[in-house]
């Protein structure tokens, strides 16, 4: 029996247009619907309509959306914010947004327990219990901490106590695991999916991680545009995708069984609300496109068997994997180092009443060659983020040495020289937080040729369309904001920026984690280019294995600071020594593509 009945659902904008529309969808007790799309095409706004909620300045103007037997379009105010929390609950992508920081873990439980049972006496045991479903510890000094006090992945798991404490027939989880290491990311899930299994509770899983939801969902609907392109079993529409964008999506993930093969992008940009035209919102990037798709919308047609599918020409495809593979070339280990760091250590001041400061790198040794790409591998926490702000510069090491180009470099960057600066870039996580929101595309790339080279005017301009041609963005951007751009689009800025300063060392931080898959496929395509166009070297950090096996030549496995292992990247992948790295490798294959079941033909 079906515990979540959606039909014809449609949230607007202000002026009509429709943000998602026709939305359709039943998930049963007990049963994982994967809702999988890339960044626009309105996953989130689906996921919020759950709950019967609509972001500012849009409205749910249709449809129908049945949790439990209770129609949440339809009830009182008051019934709904009962209903909220207690018939349907929501995990999102970001636990730190959703714990009040005020507060400590214990009572925001008992908040969530009070404010669905008012007036009961409620025992502790229920919350020490919650705890203990999510296997974190219930003890009273754990109970009593403070969400900074938690890592990542046990705000996560508090997120999720919360979202189960009161039993809803359906918990809406919204990208729960993007930003987590592999380790935590597969720990999170296991517990997930226990709960599911004792509760019988329907989940609606969001992600743009397709080896996930692979492995994870009963079934997977598809989304494009702000419609359902393809809804089906999970093998159905993993293995046997009928609609091209569905096949583009599994192509662009990156392959986590064979090395130096680059994940395949998806030509052009996905639409928002304001672009759509006539037809197939998925034509002008369609390599199956005919006359018809410009002209017509195709209706979702569903088969006896239950699978839908919204395209004209879906049966003239071949099947396999869609585009030509990218076969990286494999750079040999060159005798001149362009980077080496030399026992590098590196601490934090004292923290919550520690008596000393903690250690973030505790000897770190490393060597990146010319024209090698270095992969940086670990956990959170592990110090990768700070081995990258020590070899730029931001974070002064407390002991050991940095050699750039056969010079060993001073500890802090505003005590290098202008070229040494110049020929080392970084390239933050987070594009929204390292842009000025203030300047232009043309003024963000052209700081760094003011700066080092003296360029200003026709001959600034002329660099800066060369740039964007480079990291393949329209000259057309050059006059447009961060805000006007995707989130792939302000990546690429962030790197022509970097790339303008013409660096011979390129350092990534995390650069594709909170990408969708397609973005990020034409992101590592976009790095591996410049590396051999430009004979960079690049120092890539990262939480995803698939990816280090897509583009690095060598992989540094840092834990706690240290190295644990170094090698080849194939010779890591198929040999590795350490029981650390072999807890990651394994971690990442338990949720990847290739090992999903639901992958019963091989991808070619």
């Amino acid at each position: 029996m079906s515990v979540v009945r959606v039909d014809g659902l449609r949230v607007e904008l202000p002026d009509g247009r429709a943000i998602v529309e026709e939305i359709s969808f039943e998930i049963e007790a007990g049963g994982v619907l994967g809702l999988v799309g890339e960044s626009g095409c309105g996953k989130t706004t689906v996921a919020l309509s759950l709950l019967a909620y609509a972001r500012p300045g849009s409205r749910i103007t249709a449809g129908a959306i049945e949790v439990g037997g209770a129609s949440l379009l339809s009830v009182s105010k008051s019934e709904l914010q009962r209903l909220r929390g207690g018939r349907v609950a929501y995990v999102p992508q970001d636990p730190a947004s959703a714990l009040n920081p005020a507060m400590r873990i214990g009572s925001q439980l008992g908040e969530m327990l009070a404010t669905h049972s008012p007036g009961a006496s409620l025992p502790k045991s229920l919350i020490t219990e919650a705890l203990r479903r999510v296997h974190l510890d219930p003890a009273e000094a754990f109970i009593n901490r403070y969400p900074h006090q938690l890592s990542g992945g046990q705000q996560q798991r508090v997120a999720i106590a919360m979202a189960l404490i009161c039993g809803p027939a359906l918990v809406v989880l919204d990208e729960p695991t993007t930003g987590l290491d592999v380790t935590t990311q597969a720990h999170v899930l296991e517990v997930i999916d226990e709960l599911r299994r004792e509760s019988e509770t329907a989940l609606l899983y969001v992600s743009h991680d397709l080896g996930v939801v692979s492995h994870f969902a009963d079934r997977v609907a598809v989304m494009y545009g702000g419609r359902i392109v393809e809804r089906g079993t999970t093998a159905e529409v993993f293995a046997q995708a009928r609609h091209p964008y569905t096949a583009k999506l599994v192509a662009a993930m990156p392959r986590s069984d064979v090395s130096g093969v680059l994940p395949v992008g998806i030509e052009g940009t996905a639409i928002g609300p304001a672009q759509r035209q006539q037809g197939c919102s998925f034509a002008p990037r369609c390599p199956l496109k005919t006359d018809i798709c410009v002209s017509q919308q195709p209706p979702l047609d569903t088969d006896p068997a239950g699978h839908a599918v919204a395209c004209f020409n879906w049966a003239t495809r071949n099947g396999g994997r869609e585009g030509a593979q990218h076969v990286r070339r494999v750079h040999a280990r060159a005798e001149q180092q362009r980077l080496s760091v030399e026992e590098l250590r590196a601490s934090y001041g004292r923290a919550h009443g520690a008596a000393r400061a903690q250690p973030a790198l505790g000897g770190v040794t490393l060597g990146v060659s010319q024209g090698e790409c270095l992969a940086v591998v670990g956990e959170s926490g592990s110090g990768k983020t700070t081995l990258a702000r020590c070899v730029v510069g931001l974070v002064p090491p407390s002991g050991g040495r940095v050699f750039f180009e056969s010079q060993e470099l001073a500890p802090r960057a505003r005590d290098r020289s202008k070229e040494q600066r110049q020929r080392m870039q970084l390239v933050f996580q987070s594009p929204d937080e390292s842009l000025n929101p203030k300047h232009t595309v043309a003024q963000i790339i052209g700081r760094p040729l003011a700066q080092f080279f003296g360029l200003s005017g026709r001959s600034a301009r002329k660099e800066i369309e060369e740039t964007l041609d480079l990291v393949r963005l329209e000259v057309a951007l050059a006059d447009r904001y961060p805000r006007d751009l995707s989130g792939g689009e302000k990546q690429r800025v962030a790197i022509g920026r970097a790339i303008a300063a013409k660096p011979s060392l390129l350092i990534c931080d995390e650069v594709t984690s909170a990408l969708d898959v397609s973005v990020q496929a034409a992101i590592l395509e976009l790095v591996s280019e410049l590396q051999e166009a430009l004979e960079m070297s690049v120092l890539f950090i990262t939480h995803d294995l698939a990816v280090v096996r897509s583009i690095a030549d060598r992989v540094v496995v840092l834990e706690q600071g240290e190295v644990r292992e170094t090698g080849s990247t194939e010779g890591l992948f198929v040999h590795q020594q350490a029981e650390y790295t072999q807890a990651l490798i394994e971690a990442q294959k338990a949720w990847s593509l290739e090992s999903s079941p639901a992958m019963s033909v091989p991808r070619a």
